[in-house]
Formats: structure tokens, sequence, C-alpha cells
């Protein structure tokens, strides 16, 4: 094989294909993974994963698309770059992060969201492919980079990522060229982008298009527009004339854009094809605010009159006839809303004329208004918005703007005038005529025919132009309406003709009839005229607006005479004036007469920057012709409209400079001249002329030449400032400091034209004048006049606008001379807010970047800003100084962070010794949310990151005693932790944040030196210092913005890159401090524990190698001092526990902890074995509290509850009762949210046992928050008490409660003696006791669950747990929710125990399956009879013992009989605690297993069967009200001679000469067997008695049937067994109502429930309810009475049996409706169905043989007397069945009175319906108890 060789190009690739990696030596890729490739071989690669770099292997070439990268070298590493450009790589790695969030939202089913970065996903993929391709043109790159910079920033914005901050090219500032400052406004200004940017989002719906948001910065636009086509069937000619038009005003707002389309369907001039595009221009402001603008197009026909004319020969051609128009709304394209792409294309829709009378602009408004259809014809366009005049257009967009593209200007002026930009263009729209048809019979087509004629009536050639991009033309004829007495022309055309022609053109419109037919056409002539000139007699131009223009009428020939015409009037207004009649007989002048009947009215705009229309402006401009008035004029000047000044502004300022020249000599103007330059200069200050500025400029720059001027506006100027210094009166002065700039500006321009043109003459004197105008504006400033104080605001405000240029014709440092003493000159006190904002413009100039100049400013700025910084009283004035104090501060270190370091040196010491411990103070009395706190740490980090070390040495030499040292370093140390913890920039600010890190630590590392050099020794040893010191350095070492390990690949890397891991250098630095303190650090014990153990927990190996042995420096210090490490431990134990919980720790750290220590400690004998005994318990938390945090994270509550118990006992176990009792809390807190109300009581009552009954204060460690107002031991305990007895009430514990509640009471009584208390505590007892007997309390289930193999975390590795089930839980419920929380665990099918290979597997397995509680001996019930309310509470609770039961064959079976072979496997298991406790799951501490013979097996069973008849007939004694079908059937199941009493089988198997002879042992079992059946039948005897007297008729045959069988089956079994007898239970006796139910001894019985051995659950049955059984007892005596005191030695179970099970069977029944078949030999299954449920182990199995014997000894003639019930418990646990060995006690059925009969009733009703709404259906229970029940296939 070739040998693996090193790439040289190939460094870096993409995976393209999913490569799976077979062996260990293969790398596993993913689609889009990015790999570095280190060596080639034939077809493979061997490199690593970019993000895992542990990851290296090898795959294959083929998977891999290489791409371009650079690679940098960097010491000995090599960093690869990407070759892409950098926004290419930028959208990449952004893709990466936002990928993977993608799909967090989408597993967080943040649906919106999902969708919404799913989108902006594929928009920045679509960009990125457009930006590699390369192929975009100049303007679209820059845009796109736009939108995807935007698109990235508000994506990063919304996800919550970092900000990204950029310069103005859309590139990443790199934080190490870029000042703090300008990184400071940058993230700023970011932040407002996107703010503003996710605010018009959230507004508007539609998409922002990137020219939306350059919309605002420019000034003007223009909108492109290429015709790609015109779809109409005309047949002829046609012009289309295109603009846009304001539809709410009715006005067209641009010129007609001409395109004249030829009859075959394309251009005339076919050159033109594919090359019709216009720009509209001129647009600005005001047009993109208005509400619609659409794009129009009227198109005239030009042809015949009647295109249905059919002989066109005959027709008259050549006529303009109206057509129709095309509209389109384009508001959203010129504002930037919608997309404004040149290869999108849209069809504008056509509108034919449809009546004569229609003109096209009266069809505008209708289109506009109704959207028709257009049938397809229409015409195709693409259009986009550009920004920029034409010049800047054809410059940005030269693919789309070249020089033969036509341009379309507005009507009307630009928003900016551009000096050079001469135009003078006169738009004249015919609007409306009325014309009189005289002898014509119909009216006339009157077709207007306009030309431009000079004084003598000669035609100007080529002076009207119809439309842009139409070639001009001499005459223009109008639009023919066909026979319309008012025609509505609405034609606007342009005349243009040269400047000085104006005064003697005037325009001439001539009337014709046009007729249809050529022939007559011929003969027609003008039948009238009208003419206007375009300029009055005083000069100025026609005014804009509409004109009625006089109508003449006469000889035709007479109508081309300018001699005749031009002497009449022209205006309806003249005519009105001068008074002339209008009447028929109008005179005549020369053969034409003005007609009275006809009108014609135009309108006029005209667009020039020649002509004005205002006679005082005209005046000034000529001022030479009529020099008299040019005192009048200057003066008249300023009531000139500002916008013809401003038009004229060029004109206007050549006047006012000539007129200032030409005097020279006198200062006879010069005042008026200033005056009005000041008026001009102020008009352009003014908003709404602030664009013509730049107008401003340019003229000062290219157009003025005044080479004197500055002399005179100097004098002017000088004048003005000592006349005001004076305190007189001088009513232009504050204009004049208004002014200031500009006047400057003309100051210096004139002066360098000066010094140009004589070179250099006179600057001496100009110096010396220039000192003396800033000497006078000292004095202003000096001036304590209080009419000056208004100027010397205005003159700090706008002297800084004048430095930049006096600077370039005067002495720069004599110019900072003169500022100092300007800045001086002011009052201390005064003005301070106005001084710091006019420095702030001084910093900004270019003056302040030399360094000169700086020397000279910098002191008196730093003292004004130091000033005004402490003065602290006036705090409502604070916040407007502050921030102009903080913007000084800025600006002068931005200045300063671009100098060259050797020029700034001084200056930066002069703001550290200055402004730096003022701006510090500034900041610590700052409070967080203050707006401009930021822009302060912001300063104080820029001083700091410009300071050197020099700096620091100087600065620390500054201090004069080492206590205002330590003052200063201990509020810096403060000040930093304070900004460390409390971050003042937004979280998102990650460069920020980084580059203040990278500052403070050099900072703090400086201070560290210092300390060292001078605070170290004994004598001057400074604790507190010291330890503000450690605190801060952990406090920057754990903040989150360093934790590396929780960012994202691309940021881990760009930090780490950046900025390396500062959490190294400084933890380093820590260690360094620490061993130098030498016998200090005892002081530092154990405070500085907790702080370093948060530093040794950041997951960085090499530091926490260097800084774990600190732990061990600390216990040796410690145990040399007091012999022990006690403080040190309790301190790391506390401290561990709440570090851990918050997220820090790991696996590693507690090996590195451990063999650290462990290496540390072997050097000293006499400490190592404390030593490694502190190390064990530390592991031992660790794991503890690890897996704590594990789950904590987990669904699963279980979890959590189990790994805080084992945190509970640890803390215990080491005696930490502060720590214990706060993990008590969490528990509870835990179990309240699971509604485990008695696990939370008992959980607390924990609590409790560590509390007195005395009045002794609680110490701090024993209160808990909740109860922080319980001060002593009892009062502690007695709220808790309380809150304990309300948790058991709501868990239903009502004994615990009561037990509680006498402890209390017994308190109140005898301690405290607050009988009111103890009122209260009795009645609440009352009531428990009244809850226990009356209201239900469901049994829950118990599950048996082992969680076996390594996968499962240590708490549950191979344990086997039992839970209590919840009420009503059936065991598939619980075992769904357990595999919920072990998604990948593997169901065991199997309740055998799991073998050593799957308890080693690394695999999960879940065994679950139901096991029987097993009684507890109660002695307090010792043979009494105990209500069954009562008993039935501790068969399932306070229990540790549990049985599960399985049935095995052993021997041959007998397929006839199966009962001889069937023995019973039982397992017992022993819990650690009693349930219910602090948990509902315990885990098994012991598990046995014992086996039941047949035998046995058939006397449990037959037990089992007696009990459920006596507690049936119990039931039905109690209540008359049950359904009779449960009873029917359970009498029926076993009388009927197919079952034969259930024990036909027992008899075969059992009861012959041969099993006797093999089991000579099991007599007295046998005979117990016996008795058991003879038994049977007194007790089936009762049930049927009952049965009679409630059966129904319908019935009555059923009942007839099962007498006569029993009456079979009481003769055998009597014949057998013996005769056996109850008393009669109608026998009504008074006395405390009682069960009739006997009191059994048990012996083992099967639990039905677990015969089936696939884990199943015996399903409950509906509600159950508790009441009381009525029954007066009726003692018997008893013949062998010696037989209980014989088995007393043995622990007794009890047998009775609550009704409730019964009752809710028979509640199944009733709710079938259906009885099932009651033949059919499954009878038995009914029984156990009944049975599976209602024997929850309450017996227990005898181990010795002897005492089952014993308890055999049995009377057969008579029941021996146990009154009541007796318990009994065995030692070997047997769930779900009663024990074979019982004793019948007698008892009486009772019977009760009618009224409680009633009563009971009622109540029992009421309860049962309560129940019955939260229980299973029961037909579960009764379908598996069947099938549960026939794998026994017992056929009794």
């Amino acid at each position: 094989m070739a040998p693996w060789r090193k790439t040289e190009k190939e460094r870096s690739g993409v995976a393209i294909y999913n490569f799976k990696g077979a062996g260990e030596s293969q790398l596993p890729l993913q689609i889009g993974d990015v790999v570095h490739i280190l060596e080639s071989c034939e077809d493979w690669y061997k490199g690593y994963l970019v993000r895992h770099k542990g990851f290296e292997g090898i795959f294959p070439k083929s998977f891999i698309h290489i791409k371009e990268v650079t690679v940098e070298k960097k010491r000995n590493t090599e960093n690869i770059v990407p070759a892409e450009i950098p926004l290419v790589q930028e959208v990449t790695t952004t893709l990466w992060e936002w990928g993977s969030i993608w799909k967090q939202l989408y597993v967080a089913n943040k649906k919106e969201r999902f969708q919404q970065v799913q989108s902006m996903m594929y928009d920045l993929m679509e960009w990125r492919s457009q930006l590699l391709s390369g192929t975009l043109p100049k303007d679209e790159l820059k845009e796109l980079k736009q939108k995807v910079t935007s698109k990235i920033d508000y994506g990063n914005k919304i996800l919550e990522l970092d900000l990204i901050v950029r310069d103005e090219d859309g590139n990443i500032l790199d934080p190490d060229k870029t000042s703090v400052i300008s990184l400071f406004h940058a993230h700023e200004e970011a932040t407002n982008k996107i703010t503003e940017r996710i605010k018009e989002e959230m507004s508007k719906d539609q998409p922002d298009y990137g020219t939306y948001s350059r919309i605002s910065s420019s000034p003007t636009y223009s909108l492109y527009v290429f015709v790609r086509n015109f779809v109409c069937r005309i047949g002829e000619d046609a012009e289309l004339f295109m603009s846009l038009y304001d539809p709410q005003k009715h006005t067209i707002i641009s010129e007609n854009y001409l395109v004249r389309w030829g009859s075959k369907g394309f251009p005339k001039e076919i050159d033109m094809l594919n090359n019709l595009k216009v720009v509209f221009t001129d647009l600005g402001n005001k047009d993109l605010n208005r509400d619609k603008v659409y794009l129009i197009c009227q198109i005239v026909r030009v042809g015949r009159m009647d295109l249905k004319d059919s002989n066109t020969k005959k027709c008259t051609q050549g006529l303009r006839r109206p057509f129709g128009v095309a509209v389109m709304d384009i508001t959203d394209t010129i504002k930037g809303k919608a997309e404004s792409d040149e290869e999108k294309q849209h069809f504008i829709p056509f509108h034919p004329v449809v009546a004569e009378n229609d003109s096209l602009h009266s069809l505008l408004g209708k289109v506009t208004a109704s959207k028709g259809d257009s049938g397809g014809q229409g015409l195709w366009v693409t259009m986009k918005m550009l920004v920029g005049d034409m010049s800047q257009i054809r410059k940005d967009y030269p693919h789309l703007v070249d020089r033969t593209t036509v341009v379309a200007r507005k009507l009307g002026f630009p928003e900016i005038i551009m000096p050079g930009d001469i135009r003078n263009d006169i738009y004249v729209t015919l609007t409306t005529g009325d014309f009189d048809k005289y002898n014509k019979t119909t009216q006339r087509n009157v077709e207007v025919i306009m030309c431009v004629c000079d004084e003598e009536g000669k035609v100007i050639p080529n002076a009207i132009c119809l439309g842009a991009g139409d070639k001009p033309v001499s005459e223009y004829r109008s639009v023919l309406y066909y026979q319309v007495k008012q025609p509505r022309w609405m034609e606007t055309l342009k005349v243009a003709v040269p400047i000085e022609d104006m005064q003697r053109i005037h325009l001439r419109f001539m009337f014709r009839h046009r007729s249809s037919q050529e022939s007559k056409d011929k003969g027609e002539k003008n039948f009238a005229m009208a003419y206007v000139k375009l300029m009055k007699e005083d000069g100025t131009t026609l005014q804009d607006g509409s004109h009625e223009l006089v109508v003449l009428k006469g000889d035709s020939k007479k109508m081309e005479d300018a001699g005749a015409y031009l002497t009449l009037p022209s205006c309806r207004q003249h005519v009105e004036n001068k008074g002339l009649t209008l009447s028929r007989s109008a005179s005549s002048v020369g053969g034409l007469s003005v007609s009275a009947r006809d009108a014609f009215s135009i309108s006029t705009l005209v667009c020039s920057t020649k002509l004005t229309q205002n006679v005082g402006l005209l005046g000034l401009l000529k001022w030479r012709m009529k020099p008299e008035l040019l005192q009048e004029n200057l003066e008249k000047l300023k009531i000139v409209d500002g916008e013809e000044v401003v038009k004229f502004l060029q004109d206007t300022l050549d006047a006012l400079f000539n007129i200032m020249m030409e005097h020279s000599h006198s200062d006879e103007y010069d005042i008026l001249v200033f005056d009005a330059l000041i008026y001009i200069i102020g008009l352009i200050a003014d908003r709404k002329f602030q664009h013509f500025n730049t107008v401003l400029e340019a003229y000062i720059q290219q157009h003025f030449s005044a080479t004197l001027a500055y002399k005179k506006l100097m004098t002017v100027l000088k004048t003005y400032l000592d006349t005001s210094s004076r305190g007189e009166q001088c009513e232009p002065i504050l204009r004049t400091l208004k002014a200031l700039e500009y006047v400057f500006k003309f100051i210096v321009r004139s002066r360098t034209l000066f010094s140009q043109l004589y070179e250099g003459k006179e600057q001496t004197e100009f110096e010396e004048s220039m000192r003396r105008l800033f000497e006078s504006i000292n004095n202003l400033m000096k001036s304590q006049y209080k009419t000056t104080i208004l100027l010397q605001v205005a003159a700090l405000k706008y002297i800084p606008s004048v430095l930049q240029d006096v600077e370039t014709v005067f002495d720069a440092k004599l110019l900072s001379q003169l500022l100092y003493e300007f800045y001086t000159c002011i009052p201390p006190v005064k003005l301070q807010k106005q001084k710091v904002q006019s420095m702030n413009e001084i910093v900004r100039s270019n003056l302040f970047k030399k360094q000169e100049c700086r020397d000279i400013l910098l002191p008196v700025i730093t003292k004004e800003l130091k000033e005004l910084l402490e003065q602290r009283e006036e705090q409502q004035l604070q916040l407007q100084e502050k921030k102009y104090c903080v913007e000084l501060l800025n600006s002068i270190l931005e200045v300063l962070s671009y100098q060259d370091a050797e020029t700034t040196y001084h200056h930066i010491q002069e703001l550290m010794v200055q402004l730096l411990r003022t701006v510090n103070r500034t900041v610590i009395s700052m409070g967080r949310d203050d707006t401009l706190i930021s822009h302060f740490v912001a300063c104080m980090t820029a001083i700091l990151n410009q300071m050197d070390n020099q700096h620091y040495s100087f600065y620390i030499e500054t201090f004069q005693t080492n206590s205002e040292l330590v003052d200063f370093l201990m509020e810096t140390f403060i000040m930093f932790k304070d900004l460390i913890g409390k971050n003042v920039y937004p979280s998102d600010w990650m460069a920020m944040s980084m580059v203040q890190n990278r500052v403070f630590l050099r900072a703090i590392n400086k201070f560290a030196e210092t300390m060292n050099q001078k605070f170290l020794e004994n004598m001057d040893f400074e604790v507190q210092l010291w330890n503000n010191y450690f605190h801060l350095a952990v406090a920057f070492i754990t903040q989150d913005s360093l934790q590396l390990e929780h960012f994202s690949h691309a940021k881990y890397n760009k930090i780490l890159n950046k900025y390396g891991d500062m959490r190294r250098l400084i933890g380093f630095a820590i260690r360094d401090m620490w061993y130098k303190l030498g016998q200090n650090k005892i002081c530092f014990i154990p405070g500085m524990v907790g702080p370093i153990l948060e530093m040794t927990l950041i997951p960085e190996v090499e530091l926490r190698k260097a800084t774990i042995p600190i732990f061990f420096d600390m216990m040796l210090c410690e145990y040399h001092k007091t012999g022990e490490f006690k403080k040190f431990e309790n301190e790391i134990i506390l401290n561990l526990d709440h570090e851990v919980e918050g997220g820090r720790g790991d696996e590693q750290y507690m090996q590195l902890f451990e063999s650290i220590l462990m290496e540390c400690s072997s050097a000293y004998c006499d400490i190592s074995k404390t030593v490694e005994n502190f190390v064990n318990l530390v592991k031992g938390l660790l794991e503890k509290l690890l897996d704590y945090r594990t789950v904590m994270n987990d669904e699963s509550k279980d979890n959590r509850m189990s790994c805080t118990v084992n945190l509970l006992n640890f803390y215990k176990d080491i005696n930490r009762e502060g720590m214990y009792i706060r993990y008590l809390y969490k528990l509870r807190d835990l179990h309240l949210d699971c509604e485990n109300y008695t696990e939370a009581a008992y959980t607390l009552l924990l609590h409790t046992s560590l509390l007195k009954w005395s009045d002794e204060q609680c110490a701090p460690q024993v209160m808990q928050t909740e109860f922080q107002y319980s001060q002593t031991h009892r009062q502690l305990k007695e709220n808790l008490y309380e809150k304990i007895i309300e948790y058991f009430d709501k868990g239903k514990m009502w004994e615990e409660s009561i037990s509680l509640c006498k402890e209390l009471a017994e308190q109140y009584e005898m301690e405290v003696f607050d009988y009111e208390l103890l009122s209260q505590n009795l009645i609440q007892q009352a009531k428990f006791y009244e809850n226990i007997m009356k209201i239900l309390r469901p049994k829950p289930d118990y599950f048996a669950v082992g969680y076996y193999g390594q996968g499962f975390p240590t708490f549950l590795r191979n344990k086997v747990f039992i839970y209590r089930g919840k009420e009503y839980e059936r065991r598939e419920d619980f075992q769904a929710q357990l595999m919920s929380q072990f998604p990948n665990a593997e169901k065991m099918n199997t309740t055998s125990a799991p073998g050593e290979d799957m308890k080693n597997s690394p695999s999960q397995y879940i065994q679950c399956f139901t096991v029987q509680p097993v009684l507890e001996e109660h002695t307090r019930f010792k043979n009494k009879p105990v209500p069954d309310q009562i008993i039935n509470f501790y068969k399932s609770n306070y229990v540790q013992r549990f049985h599960y039961s399985r049935p095995v064959r052993k021997g041959s079976v007998d397929p006839e009989n199966e009962f001889a072979s069937m023995w019973i496997e039982r397992t017992s298991f022993v819990t650690a605690y009693k349930l219910p406790g602090i948990l509902r799951w315990f885990e098994v501490v012991s598990m046995s297993q014992a086996t039941i013979s047949p035998l046995e097996n058939a006397i449990e069973t037959m037990s089992m069967t007696n009990e459920k008849i006596l507690m049936m007939i119990n039931q039905y004694q109690s209540d008359e009200n049950l359904p009779i079908n449960p009873l029917s059937m359970l009498l029926n199941g076993i009388v009927d001679p197919a079952v034969m009493g259930g024990f036909a089988k027992y008899e075969k198997a059992f009861f012959t000469n041969e099993y006797a002879k093999d089991h000579p042992e099991d007599q007295e079992k046998l005979n117990r067997l016996k008795d058991l059946i003879a038994w049977q039948i007194p007790f089936l005897g009762a049930g049927i008695k009952i049965h009679e007297k409630r059966v129904s008729d319908n019935l009555r045959p059923f009942h007839d049937r099962m007498e006569e069988c029993f009456k079979n089956l009481k003769i055998k079994v009597e014949k057998q067994y013996g005769v056996r007898e109850l008393p009669d239970f109608d026998d009504k006796r008074v006395g405390r109502p009682r069960s009739m139910l006997r009191s059994y001894r048990q012996m083992s019985v099967i639990s039905l429930a677990s015969m089936n051995s696939d884990c199943s659950t015996p399903v409950k049955m509906a509600s159950e309810s508790f009441e009381l059984e009525v029954a007066p007892r009726k003692p018997t005596k008893s013949e062998s009475e010696e037989n209980v005191l014989q088995i007393s030695t043995q622990p007794e179970v009890k047998l009775r049996r609550s009704k409730k099970r019964t009752k809710r069977s028979s509640v199944v029944f009733a709710d079938e409706k259906t009885a099932p078949e009651l033949s059919d030999m499954k009878c038995l299954s009914r029984k156990y169905e009944f049975m599976s449920d209602t024997n929850l182990s309450e017996h227990l199995v005898a181990p010795q043989k002897t005492s089952v014997l014993k308890q055999m000894s049995f009377a057969s003639r008579s029941m021996p007397t146990i009154p009541g019930l007796t318990l009994s418990v065995v030692c070997t646990p047997a769930p779900d069945e009663t024990n074979a060995s019982q004793r019948l006690s007698q008892q009486i059925f009772p019977s009760t009175s009618e009224g409680d009969k009633k009563i009971l009733k009622k109540r029992r009703v009421n309860q049962f319906f309560k129940t019955k709404r939260m229980s299973k259906p029961p037909e579960d229970g009764k379908h598996s108890g069947e099938s549960r029940s026939e794998s026994l296939s017992t056929e009794l």
C-alpha cells in the first residue's frame, strides 16, 4: 500500500454524503461536517472533525468536497482559514449555529419560531450561493451584502445569540484594531438598528428589501423603468406617454416619457427595441411621502378619425385621437417596501376610451378608482428604485443607466438645486377649451396647434418637446376630441428656449376644425387663435398656475401676423382690467376681434434657475440697472420668499459680493450686504432648506471669487462683537453668531484666493486682525452684562464650527492658545454644561488631532471635566451634564486611540491622573440601571486599555500614602467585582464584554504586582485588600462570559482564537498570589475556601491541576494552627453542595480531587490518614450530588426524590444538620408537586424529630425560611405539627393525624395550659375519627420493581424496590409510566430473578409485578372485635413485608385433577423502611422463598370461599337495597351439583386412603379441610335464607332449584363430615353494631392475583365504601378456648374483610344487567374474581409444621369464642390470600331497626356514588379476574 503523505493544498473539506465508518480507524461523517485534512493515501484522507478535534480517523476522498483555504502560521501552530470572502464564511458559521437551534426548536415544538428560522436559513443559503457565484454587478452585490448582514443580525437577536458589530461596509469589526470607545458606539448603533428592525417586522407584514433602510439617508431618488413590450390591438401608430401621477391630487408629477409605437406591434425606431429605458429623476422625500403614486401611460392613436372607417384613402390621416390609459400603483416600490428588482416584469393593464367625451385625463380618475379587466392588453415593464441624483446613479448603476437612458425630470425643482445645474424649462399644459359651433350644424372637432414665436411672429424651430426621449418639434398638434364642445386636453409640453431669447418670445395657439374626410379637411382653415407672452414687462416670468387666454377670431392670415395680435390683450384678466366690453361687436384691431363665446385656458410651470417671478429679487439681481434702488432692494431681500432666494442662491450671492467688491473703498453697503448674507445663511440653516448646505459649500469652493471680502466681513463682525460686549443693543448679533461657520468659510476662502492671487501678501495683517477678532469674542465671553448671556451660549455653541476652516489659514498653535483663553475667560461655574458641549466639538475637530494643540487644550478640558463630575450636590442636573461629560471623555479617548503612542503618552497620563479615579467613583455611585452607566464603564475601560506599564507605575506613585493607595485598590477591586457580577452591557454584547475582561485582567495583574511589592510584609499586610483581591479574581474566573464549554462550537473557537482562555491566566495568578501569602494564609481560612472551590470546579484540566493543591495547603495551614481542619471541611461540604447544584463539578473533578490531595498528603504522615478520610467523605458526597444534579433536570420526580433521600441520609450520617434540613424541604416540595401529601408529612416529621418541646431558641441551621417567625423549638415544632397534620389529612392518613393531635393536646393540656387551642385540637381529632369510619379510603396496590443492568444510575442499578401505587392505579399504567422514564429499557416478561449476565450487561432491564402487603401484628387489636374500616387501614399501611406467589407443578400431573400437584412458590420481600414513609418506595433489603403444598393450598382456598360467603351475608344483612345478583351467583356457584360446593376435586385428591398412607403427617391438615367443608353448609344455609327473603317473583324458580340443590349438598356433606350449626341470626339484640364476619386464624392461601405469573395486576373493582356494619353481638361459650391461647405464641392475622369489596362486586354485576350463566363449570372463577381483590395478604403462612398441626386441633362440634376479630401475623409473608388454619368465632348475623337502616342506607348510597366516579370501569376487573382464575382451570 502507498504511504500516507502530508497534504499541501487539500487542507479543508466538507462532507457531501454520510459516511458510517466501519472500523475504529474510520471517522464517521454526516453531511455538512467540516474536516481538516492532514494526510492522504490513494482514495483516502486522514484528518479530524473541526467540531470535535479529538475525533480523528480516515475517510474516503469521494465523500469530501475540498475547499480553498489559506494557512496562517502563528508561532508553532497552523491556523486554517477559508479563502472565501469573509461574509460567506460568516453566513456559513451562522447557518451552522442556527441549524442546531432550529433542531432544538423542533424538539421543543415551538412551531412558529421553527418556521421563522427555517425561512431565514433558506434566505441565507440562497444569498450565499449568489455571493459565491461572483456574477453580481457592483450595486447589487452591495445591496445583497446589506440584506445578508441585516438578516444575520436580526436572526441573532431573535435567537438571543451574540450581537455582531460591523463597520460601514458590513465587515465584522476587529476589537484589536478598534478603540474601546468605537467598539462601544458600534454596539450601541447595532443594537438600535436591530431594535428598529424588529419594530418594523412587528408593525408590517411585508418584507423589507434593503432600499427602505437607505431611503431616509439620501435626499434624491430616481425610478428606473424599462418598457419591455406593449400589447394592444390598434392597427395604427400610437404614442405612449408615460409619467408619474398622484391620484389624490389628480396631477401628473413628472415629465412624460414618449414612446412612438408602430402599427406592426414594435417601436417605430426599430433600434429602440429592447432599449426603451427611462429614469424618472429628481424625486424627493416629499414625493416618497405621498399617499399614493401611480405609473401611468396615456395612449394616443395617430391615424383616422374613426377606426371603423373602412375607406382609408378618403380618410384624413395623421389625426391624434385618444385611445386609452394603463395604470399601475407603484407606491410600495417607490417607498422601498416592495421588492425592487430590475429582472421582475410587471404587467400594467390597458383601459380603452369608451365614450367620445371621455378625455384621457378623466379616464385616469375612473381607472384608478376601479379595477377593470384588460383582456390581456397592456404594458410589460420592469422597474427599480435608485438612490441618488443622476451623476450618482450613473456611477452606482452603470449596467442600468448609461448615456442613452432617457431622463424624465420632475415637474418642478428637485429638493436641492446644485450650483451649475442650470435649468430653464417652461411646462405648458393645455387644460380646457369651450368653442361655439357658430354656423356649423354639429360641434367642431377642435385641434390646437401650438408654436413658439418671436416678436415678429416667426416660428422658432425645435422649441417644443412632447416628452422626454423625443426629438424637439417646431409645432405641436393636440389630441382631437370628436364633436366635443368643451374638450379637456390636459396635455403637458415642455418649451425649451435659450435664456436670452425669453424676453422676446411668446406662445401662439391656433384652433382648427378637422374633418374626417380628407377632401373636406383640406379646405379647413384656423378659425381662432390665442397667444401668451412668457415674460412680463417688469422682467419677471409668467406666474405659475392657470391662465385663461383670450380667444381671437378673424382672418386666418392675420392670425399669423404678430403685429396684428400682439397689441391685443392675451389673458382674460387683462381684458377685464382694461374694462373692454366683451361683446359680439368687440373692437377689432387689424382684422382680429376678441371672441366672447369661446374660451381657452392653459396652465404653466416655470422650472428655471435664471428666471424669477419675484420683483424684489429681480431688482437685487439686476442692481446695476437701478443703483439708486440698491439700498431698498438689499433691505427688501429679507421679505423675499425663502424658496425663491434659495433657488437663485448662486446669482444672489454673486450679486451681494459684487456690490461689496464694487464699493470696496467705502463701507456704505457693507453692513447691509453683511446682514443680507447672514439672512441667506440663516435661511439655509432652516430645516426646510438644510439640503442646500451642500449648495452653499459648493458655491464657496467653486464659484465664490471676492478676494477682498474677508476684510469687510471681519470688520463688520468685529464691530458687532465689540458693540455687544459693551452691553449695547446690536440686533443682528445673535443671527450672526448662528451663521458664524459660513461667515468664516467666506472669510477663509476670500483670504485663500487673495493669498493665491497676491502670493501670500498681507499675511501678518490678516493674522493680527484674526487674533483681534478672537479677542473680541473673548471679551464677549468675559462680559458680565445680562444681555450677553444668550450670546455667550451661542458663541460656545458655534465657535467650534469655524476651526476647521480657520486653521487652514492660521497658525494652529496660536489658534489653540486663543481657544484656551476663550474657555478660561468664562467664570468657573458659569455655563458649565455649554462649555463641555463646546469642548466636545473642539475635541472632534482636526485641531485636537495635533499634538501641540492638545498640549495646550487638554489640561483645561480635563480640569473642567473633573470639576463637573465631582459636583455631586445638584443631583437633578446630573443626568444631562453627565451625558455631556461622558460624550466629551469619549471623544478625547477616541482621538487619543488613533494617534501615535509617543505623541499621546503624556496626554493619557494627564487623563489618568486627573480623571481615572473620578470616573471610577462616578461608576461606583451610579445605579446599575442608570442609562449612562455603560458609557462611563466604557470610558474607564478605554483609559485602562490605553495605559501602558509605565503609566501604571506612574499612577501608583501618585498616591502620597499607602492608605490612599489601599483605598484606591479596594474601591477598584470592589467596582471590578461588581461590574463582573452585574454586567452593564446587554448579554449579547460579547465582543464588548470580552474586551472589558481583557482590560480588567491586565489591570488586576498590574495591581497584584503592587500588592506584592507594598502590602505583603507583616507590618504592611492588608488582610481586607488581599481578601478583596481573591474574591475579585474568583468572580472574574467564574463569570458566565468566560465559561467557554457552555458555548456553541463556533463561539468557542472564536473566543479562543481571539482572546485565549483568560481563566487559565488569572487562575495561575491566584495560585501564585496564594503561595506568596506565607504565614498570612490562615487569615483566609475558611473565608477563601468557597471561592477557591468555585475556581477549581471550572472544567479546565490544567487549571484544576494547578489550583486543587491550594486545598491541601489550606488543610495543612489549619492543621498546624489547630491540630485539625474542621473549619475547612465544613466549608468545603457546605460550598460543594451549592456549587454542584449550580451545575459545576463532574466525574473527572472527583478523580483529580482524590489523586491530587492523596499525592500531596503522602509526604505528611501525621495528616495523611485524616486527609484520606476527608477525601473519601468528599468523594461520597460528590457522587451523591452529581447523581442528584443529573436527575434534577430529569422529568422523573421519582429519581429526584431518590437522590434527595440519598443526600439526606449522607448529611445525617456526617452530622450536617443544616444541610440535612435543607434537603428535607427539597424532598417535601417534590412530594407536594406530585400531591404525595402523606410522604410530605413523613418528610417534615423528620425535621420535628430534631426539635424538643422546650422554649430553647432555635439555632439558625434548624430554621427554615417558611417558619422564620418561629423563635423557639416549641413554636417551630407546633407550627410543623400543624402543617404535617394538614398534609396527613389530605393524604387520608387520619390515624397519624390523631397521634400528632394527641401529642399536641398533651402539650396544650399539661404544659402550656391553652385550653382554647386544646378544644380546637379535640374538635379536629373528632373529625378525624369520624373520617376513619365514614370516608372511603381505597387501598393502594404495591408493585415490586427491579432495575437490572449497568445502564442504570448507581442508586438503581441491580436493586429491587417496592413501590406504593396511587389510589386506583393499575399495574399497566404504573409500568407504562415507569418505562417512559427509561425509554431505552427493556421490559422483562418473567417474574423470576434475572441471571448475572443480565445484571452485568450494559443495557437496562425493568421487571415489574404486583405484590401483596402483609399485615403487621397490632397487639392492641388482638382478640378484639375491630370494625373493618379500622382494620382495613392496617392491611395496606405500616407494612414492611410483601408476598408474591406463583403456582408450580411437582410430580406427575393428573389431567382430571390438577389440584393434587399444584404447589405454590411464595417470595417474601422486606423493605428497608415501612410504607408509607418519606418516599413512595423503598429498597428491598431481604428476600426469601417458601413453598406451600397442594393440601395447604386447598385449605387456604376453602377458607377464602367461606370468608367470601360470610362477607356477602354480612353485607346483605346490613343493606337491604343491594341488588340480589351477586348473592345469587355466589350461592349458585357453590351449590350447583356440577360444582358440588367446589370441593369435589379436593375429595378426589386428598381424601383417599392412598394419600393418607403416603402422607401420614398431613392427618391434622386433612381434618382441618374437612372441617372447613363442613362449616360451608351453615354459611350457605344462612345465605339462602337471605336470598329467599329478597328474591323477586321472576327469579323464584331459580331460587327453588338452588334450594333443592342445597338440600342435596347438605345431606351429602353432613353425612360425610358432620353437622355444624349457626345460631339464628334473626335474633334481634340491642347493642353496638358489629360485623357478623367470623374471626379466622389463617394458614397459607394462594395469592390468586399472582396465580398467573406474567406480572399481571389484580384489577380493582368499582369504588369501595366503608360503612359501619350493624350486628348485635351474641357471645357464645367456647369449648376450646385454650386454642386461642395455644396459638397466641404465633402472631395472628385477622381475617375480617371489609364489606366494601363485596359491595363493589355486587355493583359490578348489577351494572352488567345480564347475569352470566350460573351453570358452566367456571363458577369458581367467579369466586376468584371476588377474591383476587378482597384478600390483599391479610393472612400469613405459618412456617412451623407443628404450630399448624396445633392450630388444627379443632372442636368440630362447636365454634370457639373469639369475639369480633383476632389479628395474627406469621413470620413467612403471604400475599393476597387467607391463612388456612382459621378459627371461626361464633357470632350472630345482625339486624337493624328500620330508622337506622334508612340512615345507613342513605349514607351508604351517597358514599357509593361519590366514589364511583373516581373508579375504574368494573368490567376490567371482571375479565382480568376471570382470565386469571381460568389459568387454574379449577373445577370444584
